[in-house]
């Protein structure tokens, strides 16, 4: 070999090194960056979803990283060893560009096998629940998003229109709606649409879970189109945007809402579902569960909770200012507060969280947060448990024994308890906690338990 010879593959020998070397440390460190996440999520027990989630072929995945790329949110995704993989699940709110992103069809997002989910009701096709008659839509089924509540509210009436045969004879309706988010509300289109009589039933106002988002929020759609209305085209609207268009839309129709009636019980009696609530009872064919998972606030059962200065639903953060303020809990409603009102003047605000980290919350949510957090206008104490709420002042557990702070507001969000009692109540099953019977175990044979988006 001469001398040129030898000088040529020296430089694509070095040319080769410079370039793969990099290549292998960066993945590396990608690798190590990937399973120290993973492992955290699993420490604080975030590494289980939800609600719906990615599920991963490893045999088809080629590790490419598009899946990760494409997740708005953040950490769901990851490349470990070669393939995907979850490392934090319950960051996924089900926008599924996951899996269109991905160039082999690995990848889909559903449900999974209900029959080990105690807080999944087992549902049909045409979201039916183990009670003919009873459907869900929404994200009582399980699934998040504006656009899948649209599209279930639809599915579910279009399916209680093709069996009508006979006209509902009396007072009694063919379909009851309960709930006026965006589930029922296009559940409610789409049985005018059909020229199915019905009645919405809504405990507060129109707009559901909607209506407890802060002021200003921003809501993630992606176009869906709304029975009778048309498209929403954006993917992205403020809380306001939305409220403006279900009121157009409920003026524009004439919509039957009964708002402020919170059913009470739901019974059978012949052929006919009898509905209570506190005002009056209502007789139905058929019922359209669009009730939310949010269901009661739930509450730190702790001396002093009852006083007037602990609040559990933030909406306007600007009607705070000069204020001590407690955020208590480590999900995104409890960082959007925290937020908002560092975001006003003269506001001191601390949050208060049992975990160490907010792992949870949503990508744009973090980065917000953490800003905050290293300009000193959010003091995070992590690993903290609210002990008594006093006139001026908050008393916590944390690692390093109790302390007292001052305080003149305490926000808890610390989530909800679903409505998962008054479900079980009507006899509707869920995932792991019915299967023994043998009508629900034929339910489950004709339902499709990988349900995916």
């Amino acid at each position: 070999m001469s001398i040129e010879q030898i000088l040529i593959w020296t430089g694509v020998a070095a040319l080769s090194l410079a370039v793969l070397i990099p290549s292998v440390i960066n993945f590396a460190k990608t690798r190590r960056l990937m399973e120290r996440r993973k492992q955290e999520a699993i420490a604080m027990g975030f590494s289980q979803p939800r609600a719906q989630y990615p599920f991963i072929d490893r045999g088809s995945c080629i590790g490419c990283g598009s899946c990760v790329a494409a997740c708005p949110e953040g950490d769901v995704l990851g490349v470990v060893w070669g393939t995907s993989e979850v490392i934090n699940g319950q960051r996924c709110v089900g926008h599924a560009l996951c899996e269109s992103a991905c160039p082999v069809g690995a990848l889909k997002v559903g449900l999974g096998d209900i029959r080990s989910r105690p807080d999944i009701p087992i549902l049909t096709e045409c979201n039916e629940t183990t009670v003919p008659g009873i459907f869900i839509a929404g994200e009582l089924s399980g699934l998040s998003l504006i656009r899948h509540a649209i599209r279930q509210g639809q599915i579910v009436v279009d399916e209680i229109a093709r069996r009508k045969i006979l006209p509902t004879g009396g007072d009694a309706v063919d379909v009851l709606i309960v709930g006026a988010g965006p589930a029922g509300l296009s559940a409610a289109l789409t049985a005018l649409q059909s020229g199915l009589s019905y009645i919405l039933l809504e405990e507060r106002a129109l707009g559901g879970a909607i209506l407890h988002y802060p002021r200003s929020k921003l809501v993630m759609t992606q176009p869906v189109e709304i029975p009778l209305y048309g498209w929403l085209k954006e993917e992205e609207y403020l809380k306001e945007q939305l409220l403006v268009i279900w009121q157009q839309i409920m003026q524009k129709f004439h919509l039957n809402i009964r708002a402020g009636e919170r059913v009470e019980s739901v019974s059978k009696t012949a052929d006919l579902f009898e509905v209570k609530t506190q005002q009056r009872q209502y007789y139905s064919k058929n019922i359209v569960l669009a009730l939310g998972r949010r269901g009661t606030p739930r509450k730190l059962n702790v001396p002093g909770e009852e006083q007037s200065k602990v609040i559990y639903q933030l909406v306007d953060a600007q009607s705070y200012t000069n204020k001590l303020v407690l955020v208590v809990g480590g999900g995104d409603s409890a960082v959007e507060a925290a937020i908002g009102l560092a975001n006003q003047p003269g506001n001191t605000v601390t949050i208060s969280y049992r975990k160490s980290g907010f792992l949870r919350v949503k990508k744009r949510n973090e980065i917000k947060i953490t800003k905050l957090i290293a300009g000193k206008n959010v003091q995070p104490i992590f690993d903290s448990q609210v002990l008594e709420v006093l006139e001026n002042s908050v008393i916590l557990a944390t690692n390093a024994g109790r302390i007292e702070i001052p305080n003149d507001f305490v926000i808890v969000q610390i989530g909800g308890i679903p409505p998962f009692e008054m479900l079980r109540n009507m006899g509707i099953a869920f995932g792991g906690d019915a299967l023994t019977i043998p009508e629900v175990e034929a339910r489950i044979a004709t339902s499709k338990l990988a349900r995916t988006i």
